[in-house]
């Protein structure tokens, strides 16, 4: 992998808000952009140096972002990973085609984790009838969940019986599911690592993850939770799973801490993570600008953590909150409030469970970030935590 300097451009697959940060930070270390998607309006779309407006497998599209780029990476872990082989052949893709597509199939993902000798919930895949009827009943109660295209709690229905996993299976259209046992959670961790071309592995601070209805709300660094013993194994697991994928970018890997204290694999992005948005605001390197080394083959350097944060996620539910007429939530008010950085989209309407933005908040020490952030969500009337 050559170095590339700022100066050329970079792209993109996907026009989200990942996308948008992404496309931010290049931007800000000099790199021209590139966005394909197919929404005129897609946040990073409308703030790329060049829209490519396409389908993830359009050929035209795919070849026009090619010839805009001088490397590739992806902001969204469904965009077609033979679209990403594809862009692969004249140009470096960060992370590659089989390393994505080993993040979108969930039996794909639970066959790496214990490859890499890392321990994940006991589970099953059911794509036939026969393997519905042969399950065994000691994963149940669990969590039915489809085996590609889930996420944000969307494909995923909690069971507890050998009838309700039936029925649970008919809602999902008898797709392929993998059923996990549920397990006696403490708490959630996520780990973020990066890996360059060389091998070269830096991690962030392991996050703590709170999730309401199956999309995160909030994440708090330094995790309050941890321990020295969790946190050595579940960033010794994030980093040999990213190394047996031959990686390339950033990685998250989400983890269950158990009431006895054992860390147990949940899933993996393949692109920067909800849980590291705070690094913009709270570290010296955000999950974006490594995104950016990575790509360029630029020297990665180990992010640190100079500001305990809070990340409240913005779901457009907030919009409505006093009736069926969108209203923004008070800006002004939160904005008064000390260490606060607000992030919005650009999304140009919201509605309920829509990502529309993230508030970090930031302090001189955990406790007083954490006070903080319960006031804002007292003012946005979220759910304190």
């Amino acid at each position: 992998m050559q170095y590339i300097a700022p100066g050329a451009t970079l792209g993109v697959m996907g026009g989200g808000q990942l996308g948008r940060m992404f496309a931010h930070a290049a931007q800000q270390m000099g790199y021209f952009t590139a966005v394909l998607d197919a929404d005129a309006d897609s946040p990073a779309g409308l703030i790329a140096h060049h829209h490519v407006r396409s389908g993830y497998l359009d050929e035209a599209g795919l070849a026009e972002l090619a010839r805009h780029s001088a490397a590739i990476t992806t902001e969204f872990e469904n965009v077609p990973a033979q679209a990403l082989a594809a862009l692969a052949k004249t140009r470096p893709v960060a992370p590659g085609a089989a390393a994505v597509a080993v993040c979108q199939d969930r039996a794909a993902e639970k066959a790496h984790f214990v490859s890499c000798g890392v321990p994940c919930a006991p589970h099953a895949l059911i794509e036939t009838a026969g393997h519905l009827a042969g399950i065994d009943v000691s994963l149940l109660p669990g969590i039915l969940k489809t085996a590609r295209l889930g996420y944000d709690g969307k494909g995923q229905v909690r069971v507890r019986t050998r009838e309700e996993l039936a029925a649970a299976w008919a809602e999902l259209k008898q797709a392929p599911c993998v059923l996990e046992k549920m397990l006696p959670l403490a708490y959630e961790v996520s780990v973020i690592v990066a890996r360059g071309h060389d091998g070269q592995v830096v991690h962030f601070p392991l996050q703590q993850n709170l999730h309401r209805d199956g999309i995160l709300a909030v994440t708090q660094v330094p995790s309050p939770d941890l321990t020295p013993p969790v946190q050595q194994r579940a960033i010794e697991a994030a980093e040999t799973i990213a190394s047996a994928l031959k990686y390339v970018g950033v990685l998250c890997v989400e983890f269950f801490v158990l009431a006895d204290g054992s860390v147990v694999a949940n899933e993996m992005a393949p692109r920067p993570h909800n849980s590291g948005h705070y690094s913009i605001d709270a570290c010296d390197v955000s999950q974006f600008d490594l995104q950016v080394r990575a790509m360029t083959g630029t020297p990665l350097v180990a992010p640190r953590l100079h500001s305990p944060a809070v990340m409240l996620n913005l779901l457009g539910d907030l919009w409505f909150r006093h009736g069926d007429t969108e209203v923004a939530p008070p800006w002004d008010r939160i904005l008064a409030l000390p260490g606060t950085h607000l992030h919005l989209y650009g999304k140009a309407s919201a509605r309920p469970g829509r990502k529309m933005g993230h508030l970090t908040i930031t302090g001189a020490m955990a406790q007083q970030a954490r006070d903080t952030a319960l006031a804002a969500c007292d003012l946005l009337g979220l759910e304190r935590f």
